[in-house]
């Protein structure tokens, strides 16, 4: 096993998550090919690999139990599929729709999803108030997107009458929540221990406040 690999398996073991010896060799092909292409198309700063087992795949790998009550879900500004193609690998029976207006990171985005066999997933390369999907998302999911109030204003027309707002932080954003002026209200706020990284990490889920 190699160290990634064992750094991999002991951050997944210290956030409770069951990754099994398929999800691990997917979430290990999906590092290469992505260390791969950063050397060409600068997908990411990040370049040790450590680093990105850390700040990448355990940080998009964190989110996992928080969506398992959705079954079709959207990673907004996905960038080099970062938490979409982690959480693609760890929930084979969910679908990920994963946009990007970047078209070198939706180009990584589309062989990733051919090499790693990903069925579940649909790649986007556009803007997302442009964007008119087939049917609406149980889950709006970002990483470092945007702010609260930008986030839920330009992806208000992706969300299904019952789904919500997925945001990843950093320090609990208070001042984005005040923006929003009482037109959402916070669900849930889950504050993430990530291995291997120093630094606050919080998740909040969003829905629209009752009128």
């Amino acid at each position: 096993m190699s160290q990634a690999q064992q750094q991999l398996q002991a951050g997944a073991a210290a956030l409770n998550i069951d990754v099994s010896e398929a999800q691990m060799t997917q979430l290990s092909a999906y590092l290469a090919l992505l260390q791969k292409w950063n050397k060409a198309y600068n997908l990411t700063a990040i370049r040790d690999e450590s680093g990105m087992v850390a700040l990448h795949l355990l940080d998009s790998l964190a989110v996992h139990p928080a969506i398992q009550d959705a079954d079709n879900l959207i990673d907004v500004g996905t960038g080099p599929g970062l938490p979409g193609i982690v959480l693609a690998i760890m929930n084979p029976q969910k679908r990920f729709t994963l946009l990007d207006s970047n078209g070198k990171k939706t180009r990584f985005l589309f062989q990733a999803k051919t090499s790693l066999a990903l069925d579940n997933v649909s790649i986007v390369n556009g803007r997302v108030e442009a964007y008119h999907p087939p049917e609406p998302f149980d889950m709006i999911v970002s990483r470092a997107f945007a702010s609260l109030a930008d986030m839920t204003h330009w992806c208000q027309h992706l969300r299904a009458d019952h789904g919500c707002f997925l945001a990843m932080k950093g320090q609990f954003p208070q001042q984005e929540l005040d923006d929003l002026h009482g037109q959402y209200e916070v669900t849930q706020v889950t504050e993430l221990q990530i291995p291997g990284v120093d630094g606050e990490r919080h998740l909040l889920r969003l829905v629209p406040t009752q009128s």
